[in-house]
């Protein structure tokens, strides 16, 4: 295996002037998409970035491509994975976290087409938290050795912050709130593939 350099990194401002020649690619959860994305954004969630290789390879080939995510670790995953497969492009520096702090607009989509939801760290802290709770109350009510389950579950996030790695978020991403329609993810492989 190849050492990919680290990806190029713009910051929102710098994004914000270049929006307008960019090929934006989301890799968030359609849920956390729907919760406000960049204009013009495409929503390819990080699972379905291999998929959708050829199409990111066209709209690479025309122009500039920005990955974005929540934060910018996601993002700067999926450009590490496009590098290895020669393909250039850019992560948002924090991500859609930074560009709304930065006072840049988020859109969301009409009211009736939304399945927002909660981000995905939200649902990690959620989940994580009451499997802790569960685990205590299960071991202080049913048997003492069901405390194990709060004792993975932190050895888990100690582990997912070493690493900069979600275990807990790929499971969550499975769900069916999480899962992009299938009109949907074909919709953004379309727009990429026009560009």
């Amino acid at each position: 295996m190849t050492n990919s350099p680290a990806p190029v990194s713009l910051g929102a401002d710098q994004a914000r002037t270049r929006l307008h020649e960019l090929t934006v690619i989301d890799v968030r959860t359609p849920a956390e998409y729907a919760s406000g994305h960049l204009p013009g954004a495409l929503n390819i969630p990080l699972d379905h970035v291999r998929r959708a290789l050829p199409e990111i390879r066209h709209a690479a080939e025309r122009g500039d491509v920005l990955v974005v995510c929540a934060s910018g670790a996601r993002s700067e995953n999926a450009c590490k994975l496009l590098a290895e497969q020669g393909i250039t492009t850019a992560t948002l520096a924090g991500g859609t976290g930074a560009w709304a702090a930065d006072g840049h607009d988020l859109h969301t989509p009409a009211a009736c087409d939304t399945r927002a939801g909660w981000s995905m760290e939200r649902q990690v802290r959620f989940t994580a938290g009451a499997l802790v709770l569960l685990g205590l109350v299960l071991g202080l009510l049913v048997h003492p050795a069901l405390l194990l389950i709060s004792a993975g579950i932190a050895g888990g996030l100690v582990f997912s912050a070493l690493t900069d790695t979600c275990g807990m978020a790929a499971v969550l991403g499975k769900l069916p709130h999480n899962r992009p329609r299938a009109t949907d993810l074909n919709a953004a492989l379309t727009a990429l593939r026009s560009r």
